[in-house]
């Protein structure tokens, strides 16, 4: 051991799992069908190799804020509401909750966890934590880059996935004071609460509740369902109500 604390806790740290949720982008990444094409450009050459100035290479990155793995802040929903300069390195590392309904959703791809669901996994590793981030897994990620596949696209254009409830969210904002939640869908709401709703009731939830949230997560299989930690990084650009962000977690 050395006189550095830190130090000392981070080789410690290296000694777990280290798990990225992050989906991989390209220039053929697909993105929510609403945002105009064109949107996406990364990687374009604009300082190319053999310059005299200086010889190196510079790319531009142009992209949605919703695009791959990305957060959420409230006033993508809000208007008035927290922008992304209102959060600080302290806001975006949190204990990972994993709630796991694959089996569920095998069974029905229109499944929306319940309240019952979430007290389940309380009877078995205890209460959600104070400043929890909730994931729901469903292992929906595997359908990535596909998007038809992602967004369960039938014979009438609808969507068919699944999500969440808005009674879960409630539970796990109410009841328990989660910080955040991430799913690996495009949406919070399963399809058929949208549906039903004719708007993303449990989207519009969270984020009038003032959290944010992570969609499109990935690798929630090979994370431990408690005792995790998630954190969650972004480029720091003022007045974004969503970047697509780089997020990992520590687990056993």
């Amino acid at each position: 051991m050395s006189k550095y604390k830190l130090w000392d806790a981070l080789a410690e740290a290296k000694n777990y799992k280290w798990v990225d949720l992050t989906l991989s982008l390209n220039n053929d990444s697909p993105y929510w069908t609403g945002i105009p094409d064109g949107s996406v450009e990364l990687g374009k050459t604009c300082f190319d190799w053999g310059n005299e100035m200086l010889d190196c290479l510079i790319q531009t990155f142009k992209f949605p804020g919703q695009f791959g793995t990305h957060i959420d802040f409230p006033g993508h929903f809000i208007k008035g509401k927290d922008l992304s300069e209102k959060y600080g390195v302290n806001d975006l590392v949190f204990p990972l909750v994993v709630i796991d309904i694959t089996e569920k959703v095998k069974q029905n791809i229109h499944y929306a966890v319940t309240v019952d669901d979430i007290k389940e996994y309380e009877k078995k590793y205890g209460n959600i934590p104070d400043g929890a981030f909730v994931a729901l897994r469903t292992d929906w990620s595997k359908k990535w880059p596909d998007m038809e596949a992602i967004s369960g696209t039938d014979a009438d254009g609808n969507d068919n996935f699944p999500g969440w409830s808005l009674e879960a969210l409630q539970y796990i904002y109410e009841e328990r004071n989660a910080a955040a939640n991430g799913h690996e869908t495009l949406d919070t709401d399963a399809s058929v609460i949208a549906e039903a709703a004719g708007d993303l009731i449990c989207e519009r939830y969270v984020l009038g509740k003032g959290k944010i949230q992570v969609e499109m997560l990935t690798n929630l299989d090979q994370v431990a369902e408690a005792g995790a930690v998630v954190i969650v990084s972004y480029p720091r650009f003022e007045g974004a109500t969503g970047l697509p962000a780089r997020v990992w977690a520590i687990t056993e």
